[in-house]
């Protein structure tokens, strides 16, 4: 009797040793950095909305936003406690100091969002927004999830918010000549600066807009008396020819039971062709059943590919209501 206390006692002592979150994680447990925002830090949160940057971005371009969204979604549901989770896709943001295993794709960044669930042991999160390149990140976490992919005890999310991102692949003769000549230059430059005002007056002498010039440059770091990129460049651009070349037509055709999937057109993006609006616009005229989900679109009137930026409030009144009502 003796004997099988002490076992007992010993074990419980393991296990919560093991689970210590003083304890270094394992190497293959490597996870993506993110910046998490609770609507009241005091309380517990009772639900997660994660937020999936675009190409070359990082989790802060969404921290004012995501300020705003969790602020509204208390007034209209003082019971419920918010938070959002801004993740730095691999290669972009502080996540380019985390080991993380190639390939550089879409899968794996998704993957990424999974093995952090499960490596801080979340609950699944029941919103997942993505923007741009983030948004086919979003359309894959939720296709790998309702494939079983991550495990069987996974939850998918409720809502799956895709902002300015074509779900089809891209079209070589109709691919952002503006991405890929940004991409040739950023290649062109050397990889460290005396100063960010250097960068962005070089940019705008290659005649790119200050605006442009200036958000090129929010993505330098100190780095001693110099300045270097946070992102891995060529690691980068493997992810964004991966942007291109994936299509979740199929998924949009069959969305997974329980899940609306939200599909947001920026009123003056560049990235859309007449025949993508209209095949979602048909998906969207489609109710949901017993047995598939739904899919829903919107246009965000006065904002270009930035919608965030461009037009946070009208943003921000499409979103916040519909996240709300869950």
């Amino acid at each position: 009797m003796a004997t099988s206390l002490r076992i007992r006692n010993s074990t419980l002592l393991l296990t919560r040793f093991l689970n210590s979150a003083t304890l270094p994680r394992p190497r293959w447990l490597q996870t993506v950095a993110y910046e998490e925002l609770r609507a009241n830090p005091e309380k517990p949160y009772t639900s997660t909305a994660v937020f999936i940057h675009g190409f070359l971005g990082s989790s802060r371009n969404w921290r004012s936003f995501s300020r705003n969204l969790l602020a509204s979604l208390s007034n209209s549901s003082p019971s419920s406690n918010w938070r959002t989770v801004m993740l730095d896709m691999r290669n972009h943001g502080k996540s380019t100091e985390r080991e993380l295993n190639p390939p550089h794709n879409i899968e794996s960044a998704a993957k990424d969002l999974a093995d952090l669930v499960k490596a801080e042991g979340w609950p699944w999160p029941e919103v997942v927004v993505g923007h741009s390149m983030g948004g086919k990140v979003a359309l894959q976490f939720a296709e790998s999830c309702s494939h079983g992919d991550y495990g069987h005890s996974v939850l998918s999310p409720k809502q799956l918010w895709v902002l300015d991102s074509v779900p089809g692949e891209v079209n070589p003769e109709n691919r952002n000549d503006e991405v890929r000549d940004v991409l040739a230059t950023l290649q062109s430059l050397p990889t460290q600066f005396s100063s960010r005002k250097w960068l962005v007056s070089h940019l705008m002498g290659l005649g790119y807009s200050k605006a442009l010039s200036d958000w090129i440059g929010t993505n330098l770091k100190k780095a001693g008396d110099h300045e270097t990129w946070i992102f891995d460049l060529e690691n980068a651009k493997e992810m964004f020819d991966s942007y291109c070349e994936k299509s979740y037509w199929n998924l949009l055709e069959k969305p997974p039971k329980g899940m609306e999937i939200v599909i947001l057109r920026a009123e003056k993006s560049d990235r859309w062709d007449q025949d993508a609006i209209e095949r979602i616009q048909k998906l969207a005229s489609v109710r949901g059943s017993d047995t598939l989900g739904k899919v829903s679109f919107y246009v965000l009137p006065n904002a270009g590919h930035w919608v965030h930026v461009d037009n946070p409030k009208g943003l921000l009144e499409i979103m916040a209501p519909k996240i709300a009502s869950l």
